[in-house]
């Protein structure tokens, strides 16, 4: 019997033939730890469908970016969950609104060491759960929500977010936030298009974490899952508007969609590891029927393999403690 003389299974013999011989690595530093900031609590306050995930207190918030920056995280996403709502998300623009102090606190507290990044989106902020304000017809009424999302960015700007991430699928939401900094002078905010964003029944979890008051679904904005080539040309019009970053979301059912951007994109390009992926895997692992580290370094690795610069995980801050072992 002849065998052929490279045989790739002589580089697995060992773990250190392995690691040397590893075409992909994961670092601290690609992380972005999503987190969540309730108003009014003085704790933090468990999410039942996240096991580990919670909505933080304003010191919670300050404490877990600290921790962040300390395990060489390389960014930390901040989403509010204000106590009133309304039809026009009033509290998304306030500078004393939930979020927007979050973003002071977070800055004071870690400055640049950290980059601080924050959701453009109304669905926290209105009463029917939307992601823009809704016409009389009940449909989401894309101009009227582009001028709430330009007040909306440079509130944050205002308040020291490094990066803003427009998550609402709104047609020309890039170039409207872009030419709203400019004006406002902010000129070295940068915006992470949430490019390529997908309606899915993945995003559950992240329904009740922030306590969404939305009745039916985003079908109307969000891209639809059968659809591959659209996501392209959705990229291809974020960074014409001006797109820093963009990003595939979510990442676990979309792997081909996000080495396809990775393929296409000149700017980095980001994916978000939502909330039912997360979900799943802690469940699993309590039920005992899968590893949870390795499912865990295993699921955000594909992640990276597919093409990811940027990925946003609940799990950024322990698999940085792993990476740093």
């Amino acid at each position: 019997m002849s065998f052929p003389h490279h045989r790739p299974r002589r580089l697995r013999t060992t773990p250190a033939l392995r690691r040397l011989t590893a075409e992909h690595r994961l670092s601290p530093a690609e992380l972005v730890l999503p987190a969540f900031i309730r108003e009014g609590l003085s704790s933090p306050h468990p999410i039942s469908s996240m096991p580990g995930v919670v909505q933080h207190s304003a010191e919670s918030l300050k404490r877990a970016a600290a921790e962040a920056v300390e395990l060489g995280v390389g960014g930390i996403m901040l989403f509010g969950v204000p106590k009133h709502r309304d039809a026009t998300g009033s509290a998304a623009v306030d500078p004393d609104g939930v979020l927007n102090r979050a973003i002071v606190d977070v800055r004071s507290e870690v400055g640049d060491d950290l980059v601080i990044m924050s959701d453009v989106c109304l669905d926290e902020f209105t009463d029917h759960g939307h992601c823009g304000v809704l016409s009389e017809d009940g449909t989401v009424d894309n101009d009227a929500t582009l001028a709430v999302y330009a007040e909306m960015a440079v509130a944050q700007a205002n308040a020291g977010a490094h990066v803003l991430g427009p998550s609402g699928m709104m047609d020309g939401q890039v170039a409207v936030i872009r030419q709203a900094l400019e004006e406002a002078g902010h000129q070295e905010t940068a915006v992470l298009a949430y490019a390529a964003k997908y309606a899915s029944a993945f995003y559950g979890p992240f329904r009740e974490a922030v306590d969404s008051q939305l009745q039916g679904d985003r079908r109307t904005y969000q891209m639809d899952a059968a659809n591959r080539r659209e996501a392209l040309l959705e990229v291809e019009l974020d960074l014409e508007e001006g797109a820093d970053m963009v990003m595939v979301k979510p990442a676990m059912s979309y792997l081909d969609i996000l080495a396809d951007v990775a393929a296409h994109s000149p700017v980095p390009v980001g994916a978000y590891q939502i909330s039912g992926e997360y979900a799943m895997i802690e469940a699993a692992a309590a039920n005992g029927w899968i590893d949870r580290r390795r499912a865990i370094e295993e699921s955000v690795l594909g992640i990276k393999r597919a093409g990811a610069n940027i990925i946003l995980t609940y799990w950024a801050a322990e698999l940085a403690g792993w990476l740093k072992e």
